[in-house]
């Protein structure tokens, strides 16, 4: 499972499905919706191509006059090919990825309002809603998504005589048993330009920090975030606790892949490590990330949430059809369908109730749990795709034995206030 949600490189994949046109090729007729959809298999037969036929045929039989055109395109190429397809005037109708909020800020969107009933718009997990807003409007509708927990071996666990870390200092003494247990990677810190941003928030929101003020004002360089990065350099990194590849080489593929081998006693991960765990015969279990031992008693910070969005571009006027196509994805079953493919979560509150197949199971309803009162990306922002990829390219400097954490969150912030003031 390849995409924001799950964080991972995607294998470059581009499948049409059947009667697609060309990705320039405008909307079709009058009676055909085109959808752009980031493809989160990575074979042929994982590929989401199964789903959206299945869902397409269904859509089509009970809404004859509407055809369902989907075209699937990798992780890497979607933002830009959709950028440029907007840009060219042959905007999708429909388009399924990992930002919204630069076409919303360029008004090319339909807002939730024009396409779904209030019901249906209602139903949407609070944190996900929030995340898809700009101001109160919202334009990107969640579809799938995924938080963030900290997995450990509990195997490797066991043979260090060691239990789950509550706090930062309780996860510094567990690095260090496993590492004189000859665990490999004590703690896997992946600080790669494939997915810093999560890692990164991870820690600073379990220190008070993050991203954004309450205002939703960048607040990249703060004193919490600063700490952040100067403990784990000092606790974590210098001291070898972290393995013998530098964070900032490290991505979250090859974290995992060594998780998978067990060689790595602790990474933060998502709903999938467990089920490839599981599928290894390796025992993990999976904990909230432990909190900074500076932080106030009783403080419970928020853990990360990652969602992908629809959303729907006026450009070709179809606003009615687009809203009962949404209408029919949306539905339980086939929202579930999709979700439990992948093993993510659904984005609905009656989905996450009640997903095929008899409900979540315990791995899932913990992720779930923690989606609930999670903090996602700014991705409400307009610059929040640029910000972000300064932020892979760079955070891992922070922890870099030359590196500086003040000086590196200092020019990250700066690069992100121009960003903004482009937008």
């Amino acid at each position: 499972m390849f995409g924001p949600t799950a964080g991972a490189a995607v294998i470059g994949l581009l499948i049409p499905l059947a009667g697609c046109g060309s990705s320039d090729g405008g909307a079709g007729d009058s009676g055909t919706l085109r959808l752009v959809a980031a493809e989160y298999g990575d074979t042929s037969a994982t590929s989401s191509k199964a789903y959206w036929d299945k869902v397409t045929q269904s859509f089509t039989a009970a809404n004859p006059g509407i055809k369902v055109e989907v075209q699937l395109l990798p992780w890497a190429d979607i933002d830009r090919e959709v950028s440029r397809m907007v840009k060219a005037g042959h905007a999708p109708d429909m388009a399924l990825m990992g930002s919204y909020s630069d076409f919303a800020a360029q008004g090319k969107l339909y807002n939730a309002d024009e396409l779904l009933a209030i019901t249906a718009e209602a139903n949407f997990l609070q944190p996900l809603a929030e995340a898809g807003s700009v101001g109160n409007t919202l334009y990107g509708l969640p579809f799938v998504a995924s938080s963030r927990l900290l997995f450990y071996n509990e195997g490797l666990f066991k043979q260090a005589g060691i239990s789950a870390p509550k706090t930062w200092n309780d996860l510094k003494a567990d690095a260090k048993a496993l590492r004189e247990k000859g665990v490999k990677v004590p703690y896997a810190l992946p600080l790669g330009p494939e997915e810093a941003h999560a890692e990164a928030l991870i820690w600073e929101l379990s220190n008070g920090g993050g991203y954004a003020d309450s205002s939703g004002n960048y607040s990249l360089a703060s004193d919490q975030n600063i700490q952040t990065f100067k403990w784990v350099k000092d606790n974590l990194v210098t001291p070898g606790l972290t393995g013998p590849v530098a964070p900032s080489q490290l991505n979250r593929a090859d974290a995992f892949a060594a998780f998978l081998r067990g060689e790595v006693g602790m990474v933060n991960g998502y709903p999938s490590l467990a089920y490839e765990a599981r599928a290894k015969g390796i025992s993990v279990a999976a904990v909230p990330m432990p909190v900074s031992d500076t932080l106030g008693t009783g403080e419970i910070p928020p853990t990360v949430g990652v969602a992908d969005w629809m959303m729907a571009f006026k450009q070709n006027g179809k606003g009615p059809e687009i809203g009962k196509f949404l209408d029919f994805v949306y539905q339980d079953k086939n929202l579930s369908d999709f979700a439990n493919r992948y093993h993510l979560l659904p984005a609905t509150v009656t989905a996450s109730r009640t997903p095929a197949g008899g409900g979540l199971d315990k791995n899932d309803e913990q992720f779930l749990t923690a989606l609930r009162g999670a903090q996602l990306y700014p991705v409400n922002d307009p610059s929040w795709v640029s910000v972000s990829d300064t932020i892979k390219r760079n955070i891992g400097r922070a922890v870099e034995p030359t590196g500086d954490a003040k000086s590196v969150l200092e020019d990250i912030a700066a690069k992100a206030n121009a960003a903004r003031k482009k937008h």
